[in-house]
């Protein structure tokens, strides 16, 4: 074994310790507005381009029926 090889128990201890750490605070944060907004103009920009290939190809849902 040379010195850059660590023990894989010693490993997973040093991680499961920190890791406990990181989730003794029991919350989830601040909303992200940003980020929602974000989303939301991505379904909007999502809704407007099926809607452009709607209306370019002259599909209509109701032939499927």
């Amino acid at each position: 074994m040379s010195d850059h090889d660590a023990p894989a128990d010693h490993h997973a201890d040093s991680h499961d310790a920190g890791h406990d750490d990181h989730h003794d605070v029991g919350t989830l944060g601040p909303i992200d507005w940003s980020m929602w907004l974000v989303g939301v103009a991505g379904l909007v920009a999502a809704a407007a381009i099926v809607a452009c290939a709607v209306l370019a190809t002259s599909f209509t849902f109701f032939d499927l029926v």
